[in-house]
Order: structure tokens, then sequence, then C-alpha cells
């Protein structure tokens, strides 16, 4: 795959795992306390539905993602990534994971050759 490609796939998640874990934690630590203690539930309506949203987006940039540095379709860790956005402050520890483990030693792959200046002619 295309080095610009593998870095877009990449941005992509990044983002969308911070926005998605950011909205799913204003929804669990502020949202529904404030629905069940304070009877207003306009705010978690809007965030939870926000939130939905973005999971669906998060669930296809993390699949594309996925494919972009070649882990494995059915594996557990692939799974992990999918399902992170369902558990408050995981999308944070996973994509930190996956950075370390999976996207850096592709993306130093790609940066290896491009050290060297380019020929004119």
């Amino acid at each position: 795959m295309r080095p610009d490609v593998v870095r877009l796939a990449v941005r992509a998640y990044r983002t969308m795992a911070y926005v998605t874990g950011t909205m799913l934690c204003i929804l669990v630590f502020v949202c529904v306390p404030l629905q069940i203690w304070g009877n207003n539930a306009k705010p978690a309506d809007v965030v939870g539905t926000l939130h939905g949203v973005l999971y669906i987006i998060y669930i296809v940039v993390a699949f594309a993602m996925t494919r972009a540095v070649r882990m494995k379709v059915a594996s557990p860790s692939t799974i992990i990534v999918l399902l992170a956005g369902t558990i408050p402050i995981l999308t944070f520890v996973v994509e930190r994971w996956v950075r370390r483990t999976y996207i850096a030693p592709v993306l130093a792959q790609f940066d290896v050759g491009s050290s060297e200046q380019p020929v004119l002619r």
C-alpha cells in the first residue's frame, strides 16, 4: 500500500479515536449523571446520538486503518480496536497500544527510504 494512503488512514484513525473517546467520556461522566441526578435527559440524548454517529464513523475508519497496517481481520487485536469506542477511556489506551505495536513499524518502514535525496536529472 502507498505510504500516503497509510498515513491518511492512521491520521484519520487517531483523530476518530480521540474524538469518539472524548464524546463517550462526556456522555458517561457528565451527561448520564446529569440525567440521573439532575432529571435532565436532553444532554444525554444529544451527546448520546452524537457519540453513536461518531462511533459508526470510528468503526469504518478503524477497520480501514487495520487493513492499511496489515492487521489480521479476525484477530483479537482487530476486534479490540473496533470495540474500543464502547468503553470509556479505552480508546485512548488502545490508540497508544496500536500506535506502538502496529503503526510505528509500518511508518518506520516507509521512512527508511525517504531519507535519501532524490536524484535530479
